[in-house]
């Protein structure tokens, strides 16, 4: 975690309007979950994207981001995160991670998942179960009077006790009236360091959790990043408020 960190502090107007924001993210992302099926391809779920968020006055976050050219990003099995949406066949027993990002009149919301197609190995089955507990288990430590860290250790902490591992490179973040804000936030480390967390912090939280190996290699497009194992990888994210009341998911 960077020292001398400025955490934005979120009116009640932000927190309002962020709110909006995560209720169309999580409308649409319900919506492309139904949409997955053997066949689909990784482009369909992208172009599905563009056109719900679109029609909700919104815009999508990620498209143009440092030159990211789609709306989702789609990652596929042992893609952990930033897959590129492609003619891709997506098959009966592959795990998809969808990611997405809406901009609501400046005001932007975060969320990924990942889903089984089909029937699919018990691993997969597994890694996809214990990647969905780390986040609620994540979000529960982002409370006021909590260190950043314990968001990070009790991640963790959970993850490694099932034998699976948590991705270094990539670490959630702070959002709001930009995509990427202070602070970074790992899905690993000592508990009780960092920063205290505050009300009117937002956070998006987003454990990537891996069967083998953490460490990843990146692809030759330039953005997606792959185990270097080959393994399955999975991610689930929400964008999540801290209150003096405890923790308030924005994006569901």
């Amino acid at each position: 975690m960077r020292r001398g960190q400025v955490i934005p502090i979120k009116s009640e107007k932000d927190l309002l309007m962020l709110k909006r924001s995560g209720q169309i993210l999580s409308s649409v992302m319900r919506k492309v979950q139904k949409s997955l099926r053997p066949g689909i391809t990784t482009l369909d779920i992208d172009r599905l994207s563009e056109e719900l968020i679109l029609k909700e006055n919104a815009l999508a976050a990620f498209k143009g981001y440092k030159g990211f050219p789609a709306t989702a990003c789609v990652s596929v099995n042992e893609e952990i995160v930033h897959g590129i949406p492609e003619p891709r066949v997506i098959l009966e027993g592959d795990i998809v991670s969808i990611d997405l990002g809406v901009n609501y009149q400046g005001y932007f919301s975060d969320m990924a998942l990942t889903l089984p197609v089909g029937k699919v190995d018990e691993t997969k089955k597994k890694l996809i179960e214990v990647t969905r507990k780390a986040l609620d288990i994540g979000i529960k430590q982002a409370r006021s009077g909590n260190y950043l860290s314990d968001i990070s250790h009790s991640i963790q902490s959970f993850v490694e006790g099932y034998g699976f591992s948590v991705v270094r490179q990539f670490v959630g973040h702070g959002i709001g009236t930009a995509l990427h804000e202070e602070p970074e936030i790992p899905n690993f480390g000592e508990a009780h360091l960092g920063p205290l967390l505050k009300s009117g912090m937002v956070l998006a939280i987003e454990p990537m959790v891996n069967v083998g190996t953490w460490e990843c290699i990146i692809a030759r497009n330039g953005w997606t990043a792959i185990t270097k194992d080959g393994l399955a990888s999975a991610h689930f994210e929400h964008t999540v408020a801290v209150t003096d009341k405890g923790p308030v998911i924005l994006t569901e």
